[in-house]
């Protein structure tokens, strides 16, 4: 029986290093990438079973490629790893189209079994966040819309590239778009988002939107 299919995200090469030797015995390891646009075009070009990505990573967050690859169709499970012990993070991460939220000290006894409950078609969610995205869930704490979903995918992404201190030009160079767009796209995210200011935008990304891990 050949192996399931999976293409691995994560920015930290030592990381990566360590869950390729987790997971070759049971996977066949397509390719590692290390930013989120990266992801998605390693996942439109090999069609995986599965992904593991890290959430905080540079050009797209893993969050954003995972709804980028939902919205055309990828039927990959995706079981995001972090070292953020968060629920809000773990409820965008299941919103985004994710099966699996396990955290980075957990990978060595979670991952796998993480990954064998989201393929039969569960959700897997680290124990030590899973009790507080319960609760929090039965609040609806973080059930409330967030303004970012307002956001295109395309302006999701320019927002997380300003936050990350790129100027328009850098932006534009890299989303291979003109400045003007770029700044057009700036003017838009910070109506929408309720800033007044490029430093009032920064903050809110990063109040907001996943840091890198």
């Amino acid at each position: 029986m050949s192996r399931p299919r999976l293409v691995l995200a994560d920015d930290h090469r030592i990381v990566a290093d360590g869950l390729r030797s987790l997971l070759e015995d049971d996977y066949e390891l397509l390719e590692i990438v290390e930013d989120g646009q990266a992801l998605v075009e390693s996942a439109r070009r090999l069609d995986p079973d599965v992904i593991v990505a890290d959430i905080g990573m540079p050009l797209m967050n893993g969050l954003e490629a995972v709804r980028v690859l939902r919205s055309e169709g990828c039927r990959a499970k995706v079981v995001f790893l972090t070292m953020h012990n968060d629920a809000t993070y773990a409820a965008r991460a299941l919103e985004a189209g994710a099966s699996g939220f396990v955290l980075k000290r957990s990978a060595a006894k979670e991952l796998l079994e993480a990954l064998e409950t989201t393929r039969a078609g569960g959700t897997y969610v680290s124990s030590d966040v899973a009790a507080r995205l319960e609760r929090a869930s039965a609040s609806q704490g973080i059930r409330s819309r967030s303004p970012l979903a307002e956001l295109t995918p395309r302006q999701r992404q320019v927002l997380q590239l300003f936050a990350e201190g790129h100027t328009a030009k850098g932006v534009a160079e890299r989303l291979h778009i003109s400045s003007r767009t770029a700044e057009n796209h700036k003017a838009r995210i910070m109506k929408v988002l309720g800033v007044s200011s490029a430093a009032g935008l920064i903050r809110y990304a990063l109040r907001h939107d996943p840091p890198s891990d």
